[in-house]
């Protein structure tokens, strides 16, 4: 996991539903982090941290032009 660096924090999965499948489409390496933790106690996000999306390194400029990309859309990252 050290070759994996955070580029977003969220703080409920439906935040991410349209981003995730961009990366999948992408053959993008990700992980979200605490995911399941938070699916199981929502109102514990911030206690957590958020989920965090981390992607490999060598994704992460395609991985951070996504994110821009869904931005300059009408659905946004919050």
């Amino acid at each position: 996991m050290k070759e994996f660096v955070t580029i977003a924090r969220f703080t409920y999965p439906s935040e991410y539903v349209v981003l995730k499948l961009l990366l999948e489409r992408s053959n993008i390496n990700f992980i979200f982090l605490n995911e399941t933790a938070i699916n199981v106690m929502p109102f514990h996000s911030n206690a957590f941290g958020g989920i965090r999306l981390q992607v490999h390194q060598k994704d992460q400029e395609k991985a951070i032009q996504i994110i821009n990309n869904l931005n300059n859309t009408k659905l946004k990252i919050v």
